[in-house]
């Protein structure tokens, strides 16, 4: 439970400044060309909200709603999420969004998003100044990658190590690495000390990459133990650290990889179990195992709880290979965030096209997803980076050509820019109910995903 409320307030902190500061893009363009700001909120307040304050001789009021789904800043003379047809039937007031030129009005509708790219951009200076940057070289990771079936069909082979592409170089391991492999027909590992090219005989996907189980390829870690919880099932077979695994239910297992993966299987074996019968039968395993430095092999058979933990951990990846960290002063670390940051959004933006297929659709998450990827301790380093990336995607998000949001209003515009007329107020009284409720569905879509991946439905 501790968990749970660290990661709640780290996403309401969070999504909190993003929206403020989103909000707030949209607030400086209006005061800026003289445009009244009738509200300017923090969450939705429909029916009621939970704080309201009207400065003197202030034309705003500052408030926060209790639906926490974002924030609004009503703009006179526009037709927004507010739906307010009543203001629009009054006659122009030059105080009034649609009385100004149309680059004013698109200044003021992209201000938002400028905010939240230009927020990412600095967040990821900032970050790169304060903390640097830690990540692990392909070329250091001595041990080579473990691949799947699929991977080893087309050429790869345990323990290779990643060099580069037909297109680029691998930098540091990340997801960035997949991205790369999507683009090659040429993968060049290093093989038994020797340079080895792996032809491509298909485009990869990058999301079946990452969801095949087994996943296509992941950092080579041994089959060791680092550390026993006291009371655990290992500790009770008097597993140590450092002890080597060996086997499990008769299937050797050459990694904790492999190990992970036959765990992984045991776990579906549970998870299709439709009596107790066939829940205790999934759940008595057995361990080969070997304390370090010694070749007599013990053979343990147990019976373990409904997460199949045996309660012993490995080191981390991380632990294995060398970390290449790198520093930055305050000047060098301006341009290398930019650089970062529009790494961010260009993958961002490349990987969108898997949401219209059915792996996309289901990969969709909510708020459940998106707080999962917060860390279970409070961590500034890691909060900063999730901001920033989600500043990032918000800004790309509400760029996108749909009604209701801010994209949608600067097509419109572009449109009368370009068309020299306006779209008549009906049809964008029209056009935003249809965006509002295209959001509405996605947004229960999302959030739908998280509860089925709960209920391990999905």
């Amino acid at each position: 439970m501790e968990i749970f409320f660290i990661r709640l307030l780290q996403i309401i902190l969070s999504f909190s400044l993003l929206v403020l500061l989103h909000e707030g893009g949209h607030f400086f363009f209006s005061r800026l060309f003289g445009v009244r700001v009738e509200k300017f909120y923090l969450f939705f307040d429909p029916w009621f909200h939970l704080f309201e304050w009207k400065p003197k001789k202030s034309e705003t009021t500052y408030g926060i709603g209790w639906l926490p789904l974002g924030g609004y800043c009503k703009i006179a003379g526009m037709i927004d999420e507010s739906f307010d047809t009543k203001q629009m039937e009054q006659p122009v007031q030059d105080w009034e969004f649609r009385s100004k030129p149309a680059w004013q009005r698109l200044l003021i509708m992209i201000g938002g998003v400028l905010v939240n790219f230009l927020l990412a951009l600095f967040i990821y200076a900032m970050v790169l100044f304060a903390w640097g940057n830690d990540y692990i070289r392909t070329q250091d990771m001595t041990m080579g990658m473990k691949f799947n079936q699929e991977a080893k069909a087309m050429g790869f082979q345990d323990h290779d190590i990643l060099i580069g592409t037909d297109k680029t170089t691998f930098e540091g391991y990340g997801v960035d690495v997949y991205r790369d492999l999507t683009k090659a027909s040429r993968v060049d590992v290093l093989r038994n000390g020797k340079q080895v090219s792996v032809n491509l005989p298909v485009e990869l996907n990058l999301l079946t990459m990452l969801k095949q189980t087994p996943q296509f390829m992941s950092p080579f870690m041994p089959a060791r133990v680092d550390s026993v919880l006291s009371g655990s099932v290992a500790s009770r077979l008097n597993m140590q650290k450092g002890d080597i695994l060996m086997a499990v239910n008769g299937v050797k297992v050459d990694s904790y990889n492999e190990f992970q993966n036959e765990m992984g299987r045991l776990g579906d074996v549970l998870a299709a179990a439709e009596t107790h019968a066939d829940s205790l039968k999934a759940r008595q395993v057995s361990v080969m195992f070997r304390h370090e430095g010694s070749s007599k092999a013990y053979v343990a058979k147990v019976t373990l709880s409904e997460d199949l933990k045996f309660g012993f951990f490995p080191k981390l990846y991380t632990d294995y290979y060398k970390v290449t960290h790198q520093e930055y002063g305050f000047f060098e670390s301006i341009p290398a965030g930019i650089a970062y940051g529009w790494n961010q959004l260009r993958g961002y933006v490349g990987d969108m096209k898997y949401i219209f297929s059915a792996d996309g659709a289901k990969s969709l998450g909510g708020f459940g997803s998106i707080g999962s990827l917060f860390p279970p301790t409070w961590d500034w380093h890691a909060f900063w980076l999730m901001t920033a990336w989600l500043s990032i995607i918000l800004a790309f998000m509400n760029i996108l050509p749909i009604p209701a949001l801010d994209g949608g209003h600067v097509l419109f515009l572009l449109y009368e820019m370009i068309a020299r007329r306006k779209p008549s107020e009906n049809f964008l009284i029209r056009a935003e109910y249809i965006g509002f409720t295209v959001l509405i569905l996605l947004m229960v879509v999302a959030n739908l995903n998280d509860v089925l991946r709960w209920l391990g439905l999905m």
